[in-house]
């Protein structure tokens, strides 16, 4: 088996699992009250690990040029600035929700390719365009008339968050190879991604003292399934970004995710609700199972379409 498809492999189920962890750390702990404030915790880890690696790997400082490390950094920072939208659609909506919308990603890439590099579209693109675009439609239109508009923000929330995450790992892959290696492009990203994530939870007072008020409130048990969170989201950044790196194609590596993203999201929210409910949180009636499996279905297919 390829090595990429193995990096895929490990990235998709750490970005899965890491988003009931963000469900469960905001709902348990933050009560879906300005949840962006636990990024202050990502934030210094980020830091930390990134400073450690750059320390202890042997990087010469010197041959390194300034201009791409800047670039990177700046990106990174820019990058942890998408939590923002992220964690407002996480407050709103259940893991397997976001999880979906998350795959209109592809889309984005065909609309930008189409308008900016002025690619063409065949007939079966559009197909996967209008099924990927029903998806997060489905899901909306499933719900209540009353938060029918509570899910449409935070499909337009976590629109927001591709976005930035779209052009920041643009940079990202344009970047690497400019007298600096994969890991060491990774870590000036992620030292970008902790000072954004430190800067805003410090510099917003609402997000500050939402920070100690739950510190002081779960006397510091917050930090354990923030560690675990933590620990997942960075295998998630380093998989996926080797992965883009070492694939033959970039949107190969990228599409295998996207692919099948929404099918262990799907598959681990049932496994998860049924084994640990608390940990899980899925709305588990007929009507809310069928409406996600369609949306699934629909997103897969219609990734694998645009392919062709």
């Amino acid at each position: 088996m390829e090595p990429w498809i193995i990096l895929v492999a490990i990235a998709v189920i750490s970005d899965a699992t890491s988003t009931y962890t963000d469900n469960y750390i905001t709902d348990v702990y933050f009560k879906d009250r300005l949840a962006m404030a636990q990024k202050v915790f990502h934030g210094f880890a980020f830091i930390l690990v990134a400073v450690l690696f750059l320390c202890f790997s042997g990087v010469n400082f010197a041959a390194i040029a300034s201009t791409a490390v800047g670039v990177l950094i700046i990106a990174g920072i820019i990058n942890g600035l998408s939590d923002i939208p992220y964690y407002k659609a996480i407050e709103t909506s259940s893991a397997t929700e976001v999880g979906i919308f998350f795959q209109l990603s592809p889309v984005f890439y065909l609309i930008a390719g189409f308008l900016f590099l002025h690619e063409e579209i065949t007939p079966l693109q559009f197909l996967a365009f209008f099924m990927i675009l029903l998806a997060p439609i489905i899901i909306i239109l499933s719900t209540r008339k009353r938060s029918r508009k509570i899910k449409f923000r935070a499909a337009m929330y976590v629109a927001l968050y591709l976005l930035i995450d779209v052009a920041t790992n643009l940079v990202f892959l344009t970047t690497e190879g400019e007298s600096l290696d994969i890991y060491q492009s990774i870590a000036f990203m992620l030292l970008g991604k902790g000072i954004s994530s430190v800067l805003v939870t410090i510099c917003w007072p609402k997000a500050r003292r939402r920070w100690k008020s739950v510190m002081k409130s779960s006397k510091g048990k917050v930090l354990r399934p923030l560690t675990l969170d933590f620990a997942l989201v960075l295998i998630y950044d380093v998989s996926y970004r080797l992965a883009l790196a070492s694939a033959p194609v970039v949107a190969l590596a990228s599409a295998a995710c996207d692919a099948a993203a929404p099918i262990v999201i799907f598959f681990l929210g049932l496994l998860f609700t049924l084994l640990w409910p608390k940990f899980g949180r899925e709305d588990m009636r007929r009507k809310a199972i069928l409406a996600h499996l369609t949306a699934t279905v629909l997103v897969v297919v219609g990734i694998v379409l645009l392919q062709f």
